[in-house]
């Protein structure tokens, strides 16, 4: 339920900019880039599903990082594109709100996954004799609901805190969706104890995990180094994937989340690729980095141009 003192029933969106030009150049360069990495992200999933040679969890947890950022990737983008081409941008409360749960739901359980990744490789390559029995099917879906249900809690976390405060006008919001930040600043009360408490469960959240992500994949680097196997490479490749994913997926979240909530000149860029590019990105920068879903992706292509 949303509070009692809560007059506003809809939010104007203020854009990603007030340039006409800028606006229409960004819109073609978001669609654009929709069209093509979208379907990118859901030729992952079935490559996955579809090839019995790739069964191990890395390639599991691979096609759930697809679909979570395939997911994702609907909550602002198709909205925002629509809102390029508006005069009046307006997202109702109850819609701001959902939009809100969503955003910070499923970017919470794609933290999650990375971290889940993380320890798998570490498993995999720094206990291979034990992998096939720590990660068994039952732990890859068990670790699997244990990120969808802490991503539900760190989200519906910051939707509770919202719905207590009220919220009177004014209405603008300086971005082109709704995030926590700005929201917050909207609230006719005092939000610093509240603005403390999100700092805490989603910014020093996204420290932690980035970091103890970092130190991961450096304990993982230095045992790969100091060994001779001939899987060495194709280690070292997979960790310089993730690390990468790891750098896109969590320096924006500790630009926009780990500090008080004042507006910075570069909040709407960074917003803009942490929202809508990167998250079409990551599951691509995976594959390209990948020779068994490369060769899989290229068989399934012949399979039905043959």
């Amino acid at each position: 339920m949303e509070n009692n003192s809560t007059v506003v029933k809809e939010f104007i969106l203020a854009g990603l900019t007030q340039s006409q030009n800028i606006q229409l150049l960004v819109f073609a360069l978001v669609l654009i880039f929709y069209l093509i990495i979208l379907p990118g992200n859901f030729l992952i999933i079935l490559t996955i599903r579809s090839d019995p040679g790739l069964t191990a969890p890395l390639y599991f947890f691979l096609g759930n990082l697809a679909f979570l950022d395939a997911s994702y990737s609907f909550i602002v983008a198709p909205r925002m594109l629509v809102d390029f081409l508006s005069e009046k941008k307006v997202i109702s409360y109850r819609g701001c709100i959902t939009q809100l749960f969503f955003l910070h739901f499923l970017g919470g359980g794609e933290g999650l996954l990375l971290v889940v990744m993380a320890f798998d490789r570490y498993i995999a390559i720094c206990h291979p004799l034990h992998y096939s029995i720590v990660m068994n099917p039952r732990t890859c879906y068990a670790l699997l609901l244990a990120l969808w249900f802490g991503g539900f809690v760190h989200s519906i976390i910051q939707v509770a805190l919202i719905l207590r405060l009220p919220f009177c006008g004014p209405n603008r919001l300086d971005n082109f969706f709704c995030d926590v930040p700005q929201v917050i600043k909207l609230a006719c009360t005092d939000t610093f104890v509240v603005e403390l408490l999100m700092v805490f469960n989603s910014g020093l959240m996204t420290l932690l995990c980035f970091l103890g992500l970092l130190a991961s994949y450096a304990v993982i680097l230095c045992r790969v180094h100091g060994s001779s196997s001939e899987g060495k490479s194709k280690a070292v490749s997979t960790c310089t994937t993730h690390i990468i994913v790891i750098f896109l997926m969590f320096g924006p979240g500790i630009f926009i989340y780990t500090r008080p909530f004042r507006a910075f000149p570069a909040d709407k860029v960074v917003s803009l690729f942490h929202t809508v590019i990167f998250p079409l990105l990551n599951p691509v920068i995976y594959t390209l980095r990948n020779q068994e879903v490369k060769a899989s992706v290229k068989r399934l292509f012949s399979q039905h141009l043959a």
